[in-house]
């Protein structure tokens, strides 16, 4: 057993054990090249110098490494180091369904049905490249922590196309078709079986068959009926019990043709559930290669019951979720099919015997004399008269199905038809994009050889499935994104304001929620762009008192900030002659206003006391060299205004065309009495601000009187 911390083939650091199974053991691994989070399965040593252990382990990449699908867990990589044998796959963080199942007891409808579609997707996209799971069971089921399902390990995955009879019962007994069971051909139809009942196993809690060995349990699925799903729970639909009993039914050809017809059925169960839209036909002609079995007692006693893939053990609960093969039969089971066959051979001897005792002895023993009649035909010999003489093996009559995929309903049972007047034809109806009335799917498919008389179905559009649009609220616009185009929708997106929902989140749809849309709809999403910013209009308060000035800022959504004095020739004390935001200007709401209140004039006196003559002037000086302002922006040469505020007026004060190299300024400034001024600075008329605010730079001016 690998420890945490190892690495292998100097790439993957193994974190921690996850599972064990029959053949390997799983573990969570860090890909240092990639830096991601794998699930690592190492062949246990035991087995690695086992050639077919290990021809079925590579298999199983084989199998999924070609698959990729939302619903099939990815294969990353392959390798083998020091006879360390390993798979590389996509780590899931969830549980598997059994556990699921277990936790809940049994699963809700909608809930189970959701589970089903996801499964059946996945099996659709390996069958599609030929790949037959072989072994769907809960235990191989993943649901992740965001609700995705994933179908994993495909350890004993066979190519459809192989025709291969196993001659061992593959996969767990609970969930094994009677094909396999039995170690006959299996086909897609095994796998959906085996999906029949683990949907058993959702919607009721229990598995269909149950016994107190892994034979008996085989045997069910050979010769009984399970409990009907309405019987266990009358709220289960009719058509959720008809779509579940198509799937187990004994006979492959009984069941779904694929995959994709059994999603359909499952999905017309959620907005229909008491519709009687399934049929479960009572013949199908036979798509399955036909194959002799010679001696198949013997076969089903060394092949179903002496594989290593059945479990003999009491419990049916104790059987290992992670074990894929089942354990052999038990002795006493070998005697019994020893006598069965001891039997059969006694009763076939026995049949042979009244053969020819029935049709040889009495025609040897025939007196002549019982018919006096004389014709001139001579007799035959008793050897060419008295010997059965076997009828000619006929021959099935076949003809090449002809692609209609693409033409109207009528069109397209006129050309079967053509080919085979004797075919059923029979429609059913699929939710599509094509247009309505048109065949968009065929069984059997184009140019396959079928037998003549036998049932065609053309699936004809009824155009796109109505649905309830995905509930999307709250999510993030990526996410949102995401889920509506899943189920096929196009998205346009908008902002809009909230004070509830946060910035980036969903607020709401058109259509709204819980509306019924159909695939390749628009939906618009309206995304949170914050709680919404009003502004407000700056009151003027030149003149005002400070009281005055708070109750018109509050009115008006603002605040009073900071309050300095300073003296003022022009307003008389305790007015505000100064605000440093200028009135009429619109400013978010909550926005603080500082502002300068007058203490009056400051006296200047004059005469021999102060030695000033009485004409005073106030000059202050401008140096700008904290900044070059158009280095700053970027611009060489532009026009430059300077503007002084001072005792809430404002002034221009400069305006000249400048360059770079005009930088550092410095200027004598005139104002209007000694308090200290503003200046700021527009450059081909934009006010130049602090970068990446919308907030004035200025400069501020000390003035002081100088006598003239």
């Amino acid at each position: 057993m690998l420890k945490p911390g190892m690495y292998i083939s100097d790439r993957y650091e193994i974190i921690d054990i996850v599972g064990s199974g029959g053949m390997a053991d799983v573990y969570k691994a860090k890909d240092q090249r990639l830096n991601r989070f794998v699930a690592i399965k190492v062949l246990k040593p035991e087995y690695a110098s086992d050639t077919s252990f290990v021809n079925k382990f590579i298999g199983e990449a084989q199998s999924a490494a070609g698959l990729s699908h939302p619903n099939i867990v990815n294969v990353y990589d392959v390798g083998n180091e020091n006879g360390l044998h390993y798979i590389v796959m996509e780590f899931i963080e969830g549980i598997t369904l059994k556990r699921f199942i277990e936790r809940k007891g049994k699963l809700d409808i909608k809930e189970a049905v959701g589970i089903a579609i996801q499964i059946a997707q996945g099996m659709e996209a390996a069958h599609d490249n030929n790949i037959i799971h072989r072994d769907i069971k809960p235990q191989n089921i993943i649901i992740s922590k965001d609700g995705k399902v994933k179908v994993t390990d495909f350890g004993i995955a066979k190519a459809s196309n192989s025709n291969t009879i196993t001659s061992n019962a593959m996969g767990s007994v609970h969930y094994l078709s009677p094909e396999q069971a039995r170690g006959g051909y299996s086909d897609e139809k095994s796998d959906i079986y085996s999906l029949g009942v683990t949907l058993y196993e959702m919607l009721s809690g229990q598995v269909p068959f149950a016994g107190d060995n892994t034979v008996s349990v085989a045997l069910s699925h050979l010769q009984q009926e399970p409990i009907p799903l309405r019987e266990l729970d009358e709220n289960i639909p009719v058509s959720l019990d008809k779509i579940v009993q198509k799937c187990m039914q004994k006979r492959p050809e009984r069941r779904y043709h694929s995959a994709s017809e059994l999603i359909a059925d499952l999905k017309r169960a959620l907005t229909n559930p008491d519709g009687d839209f399934v049929q479960i036909p009572a013949f199908v002609a036979n798509d399955s290669p036909t194959i002799n079995i010679s001696n198949d007692l013997g076969r089903i006693k060394n092949g179903v019951y002496s594989t290593d893939n059945l479990h003999n053990r009491k419990d049916d609960k104790a059987i290992d979720d992670d074990d894929d093969d089942l354990e052999a039969m038990d002795e006493k089971v070998d005697k019994i099919f020893s006598v069965i066959t001891i039997v059969t051979i006694v009763i076939v001897t026995i049949a042979i015997f009244y053969i020819v005792a029935r049709f040889i002895l009495p025609r040897k023993e025939e007196n002549p004399n019982t018919d006096p009649i004389v014709t001139e035909t001579p007799t035959p010999e008793p050897t060419e008269e008295l010997t059965p003489t076997p009828e000619p093996t006929q021959a099935i009559e076949t003809y090449k199905v002809p692609n209609v995929k693409g033409l109207k309903y009528e069109d397209a049972k006129a050309t079967i038809e053509a080919k085979d007047p004797t075919a059923l034809v029979r429609s059913e109806e699929e939710y599509s994009t094509e247009e309505p009335g048109f065949v968009v799917r065929q069984y059997p498919n184009p140019d396959t050889d079928f037998p003549v008389g036998s049932e065609v179905i053309l699936y004809v559009s009824v155009g796109p499935e109505s649905f309830v649009i995905p509930y999307v609220y709250g999510l993030t616009k990526e996410q949102a994104e995401q889920k509506l185009a899943e189920v096929g929708l196009k998205v346009k997106f908008e902002t809009m304001n909230s004070n509830e929902i946060q910035a980036g989140k969903v607020i709401s749809t058109d259509p709204p929620k819980e509306s019924v849309v159909k695939e390749g709809d628009t939906i618009t999403v309206y995304i949170s762009a914050g709680p919404e910013v009003k502004q407000a209009a700056v009151p003027d308060l030149i003149g005002k008192t400070v009281d005055e000035a708070r109750t018109l800022l509050a009115n008006a959504g603002l605040a009073l900030g900071s309050v300095s004095e300073e003296p003022s020739e022009r307003y008389p004390a305790g007015q505000i002659f100064y605000q440093d935001t200028t009135a009429g200007e619109l400013v978010d709401q909550g926005t603080k206003i500082n502002v300068s209140v007058s203490t009056g004039p400051e006296s200047v006196e004059t005469g021999p006391s102060t030695g000033h003559s009485g004409n005073v002037r106030y000059l202050g000086t401008l140096r700008i060299s904290d900044i070059n302002p158009l280095d700053y922006v970027g611009d060489n040469q532009a026009e430059v205004i300077l503007e002084l505020e001072q005792n809430g007026y404002s002034t221009e004060i400069y305006n000249e065309v400048m360059t770079v190299t005009d930088f550092p300024l410095e200027l004598t400034v005139e104002g209007e009495s000694e308090s200290v001024g503003i200046v700021r600075m527009y450059i081909d008329g934009e006010l130049f601000k602090l970068r990446g605010t919308d907030e004035a730079y200025v400069w501020y001016v000390n003035f002081n009187a100088v006598e003239e």
